[in-house]
């Protein structure tokens, strides 16, 4: 029996697989058939399959769709509303009034909207989203066809859509149930931090996660100060105590860690941990710096996360990208740190393994789900093109995307959103910016 056309044949100028690592493929083809990569090949060879579309991509390069690691996809509704402040101040006297005034269904659903259109014009297909009414914001992702995974978020006090830390569980695990069979949509647990969540829900959390084979994503180390009050308050360092209470593991997704010292590195690597590093929201709340260098040289996975709209201002992934290959060098005083091939990496097969997908998406191999961008690297500034990836890293930023798949349904094409309405989406966040700023 004669093997079925691809649906869709994409034959870009370069195509970067990510795995081999450093590796730039020119002239080749790459095929899709229902929603998998199921064929990389010379361009000649390629030809040769027959296909339902053939589409020419000169001059653009072809990767894995970007991971953003970490975010809170209806922060964006806060963007510009505290800006310029420290961590604590930012939080405590800006961000959790704002939140528990404004943060409603409707104010989930219009700016997870919002953030779910930045990323796909920003290359991104796949995201982690830690914030309140999880359920409204899973509705969202599916309607978009973006793949996501969404972080229950638990507190020891009251939050929006969840009296108590028990109700958000309970909350979370319904929603786990709803979509455990969903083909682009996973729940994982989020507890905030430990400073928020107190040992006997952490227990809990470890259990269940175990349970289900979930991921636990949770901001960790992020400053000094939580250090500091961490030794003052329970005589041990955070991650040692998230160790003590066996959370840590190839499930643990510890986010930010600008504080390492020896005993966190040999935890992280003991356990298989990975960190998820948000450089631009680090830098503009002046938490620290998470040594990226020293990590990836001892072998800790170590993906990227733009943090939500509200500390960073954007969801540029690629941007961030950038900032933590040039903030890698300085921080490790080598300009060979964390080079351009390793940073795409991080930003893509590192954030997919850091949420448990790199088995399915994260680099371009045949058998994955075509999860895939194209860069247009024909532009003024991208010239000449000696290696694009290292063009892709240091000279391009968002506006070179111009093509977006997920599961082989194209959700950008030349720049346009296929699915969302990008001028009702501006307008409602317009609004909410107009009634927000009026109190």
């Amino acid at each position: 029996m004669p093997e079925a056309p691809l649906d869709l044949l994409l034959l870009p100028t370069w195509l970067v697989p990510v795995e081999p690592a450093g590796v730039v493929l020119h002239e080749h083809g790459l095929g899709i058939r229902d929603g998998r990569i199921v064929l990389l090949a010379p361009r000649a060879e390629a030809l040769k399959q027959a296909a339902l579309e053939v589409r020419e991509l000169p001059g653009r390069l072809l990767a894995p769709g970007l991971v953003n690691a970490h975010g809170h996809a209806a922060m964006s509704l806060f963007r510009g509303l505290a800006d310029d402040l420290p961590l604590n101040t930012w939080l405590e006297q800006h961000i959790w009034p704002a939140e528990a005034k404004w943060v409603d269904e409707r104010f989930v659903q219009d700016g997870t909207e919002l953030a779910i259109a930045e990323q796909l014009k920003g290359g991104i297909t796949c995201f982690s989203d830690m914030y309140f009414f999880p359920e409204i914001a899973s509705e969202l992702m599916h309607k978009s066809g973006i793949r996501a995974q969404i972080s229950i978020p638990v507190l020891d006090f009251p939050i929006p859509g969840a009296r108590d830390a028990d109700e958000a569980l309970r909350k979370g695990l319904a929603l786990f149930d709803d979509l455990k069979q969903h083909p682009r949509l996973r729940v994982a647990f989020g507890p905030h931090a430990p400073y928020t969540v107190s040992d006997d829900k952490l227990e809990n959390i470890r259990m269940l996660a175990e349970e289900l084979d979930a991921g636990i994503h949770m901001h960790v180390q992020e400053t000094a100060f939580e250090v500091q009050q961490s030794l003052a308050h329970c005589g041990e360092r955070p991650l040692a105590r998230l160790a003590r209470l066996g959370l840590l593991g190839p499930r643990f997704q510890a986010v930010h860690m600008t504080q390492v010292d020896d005993d966190d590195l040999a935890l992280l690597v003991a356990s298989n941990s990975s960190v998820i590093h948000c450089p631009e929201s680090n830098l503009k709340l002046a938490s620290g710096f998470c040594p990226v260098e020293r990590l990836w040289q001892a072998g800790v996975n170590v993906a990227i996360g733009t943090d939500g709209a509200a500390s960073n201002n954007d969801l540029d992934l690629l941007g961030e990208t950038r900032t933590a290959a040039l903030l890698a060098k300085a921080v490790a005083g080598s300009a060979t740190a964390l080079d351009a091939h390793r940073a795409l990496r991080m930003a893509t097969l590192n954030g997919a393994r850091a949420l448990g997908l790199d088995e399915q998406i994260g680099s371009l191999e045949v058998g994955k789900a075509a999860d895939l961008v194209a860069f247009d690297l024909s532009g003024l500034a991208q010239q000449p093109v000696y290696d694009p990836v290292s063009q892709l890293i240091y000279a391009s930023s968002r506006s070179c995307v111009e093509h977006v798949w997920v599961s082989g349904k194209q959700l950008l094409d030349a720049g346009r959103l296929t699915r969302l309405d990008e001028q009702r989406i501006i307008a409602n966040a317009q609004a909410w910016g107009a009634k927000i700023a009026q109190r």
